[in-house]
């Protein structure tokens, strides 16, 4: 009786620690899910509200603890309201993906591809040939690529200046670059609806302007008009640049959240 006592213990233990590994589980592979998205940083600060929400009734913080109950009483609404694209497109993944895989390391664009870019960016204005680049950062730009063809090809100078010639189907759209690889082309992207925005400025301009404002990534924008170039980074507008100091600019600023270091000509260009 006592060994049957035993194992029944056993058997109940082995299956808490079966649930507790399922869920820690399901956990860890949603959040590999959403890291490198914009979902990550939100969630970071929902779990930065759900601390200041543990801190303040300890303290006595009644007004506070009161407010923040508020909002968790309806945390599942605004998760989905938060995260409707974010779980969308999860839903959609793991429908065509195992969800027991991992995800492949994301590589990070390096100076010579920076340089190479500048390069042919300066190609493509002399030409005066309208472009827009995305060069991805830390922020996902999954929904993006998949609106677009996907391409993942080694990156070369002949592909990105190719993509963009008149003749090319798919030169109206953006490209996106991924460390030494342009992942996507005719992407679309989301149109920046700031009132502030110089009237001048062309739908490629507001379109660069629109992922700068929700995502990091550095979009360079090619006018077809003069050829000026300019870059966007994170709201800010570099304008008039050449290939030299589009580069620094690049290099500078290629991780997202290191130092970044603006010397002062770029200064007078920066437009917020």
């Amino acid at each position: 009786m006592l060994d049957n006592y035993t194992f029944g213990i056993s058997s109940s233990l082995l299956i808490q620690a079966l649930d507790v590994f399922i869920v820690s589980f399901l956990i860890y592979r949603a959040l590999l899910i959403v890291r490198g998205t914009r979902a990550a940083p939100m969630l970071v600060g929902l779990a930065s509200i759900a601390v200041v929400y543990a801190i303040a009734k300890p303290l006595g913080l009644v007004t506070l603890a009161w407010l923040i109950d508020n909002f968790l009483n309806s945390i599942i609404l605004v998760i989905v309201v938060i995260f409707q694209d974010e779980i969308r497109r999860t839903l959609t993944n793991v429908g065509i993906k195992p969800f027991l895989l991992a995800q492949q390391q994301r590589p990070e664009s390096g100076p010579n591809t920076l340089d190479e870019i500048a390069v042919t960016v300066s190609k493509l204005a002399k030409a005066q040939l309208g472009s827009l680049i995305v060069i991805k950062r830390n922020v996902g730009l999954e929904q993006f690529m998949a609106e677009g063809v996907v391409l993942n090809a080694e990156f070369s100078r002949k592909l990105l200046y190719s993509i963009f010639v008149k003749e090319s189907p798919l030169h109206d759209g953006a490209v996106i670059i991924e460390g030494r690889s342009i992942k996507a082309a005719g992407c679309v992207l989301p149109l920046s609806f700031n009132p502030d925005i110089d009237p001048n400025l062309g739908t490629r301009h507001r379109a660069a302007l629109g992922l700068a404002e929700s995502s990091d990534a550095m979009v360079i924008v090619v006018s077809e008009e003069s050829g000026s170039i300019t870059l966007i980074i994170e709201g800010r507008m570099y304008r008039n640049l050449d290939a030299a100091s589009l580069q620094e600019l690049l290099e500078n600023n290629a991780t997202a959240g290191g130092q970044r270091r603006q010397s002062g000509r770029f200064m007078g260009a920066a437009v917020k």
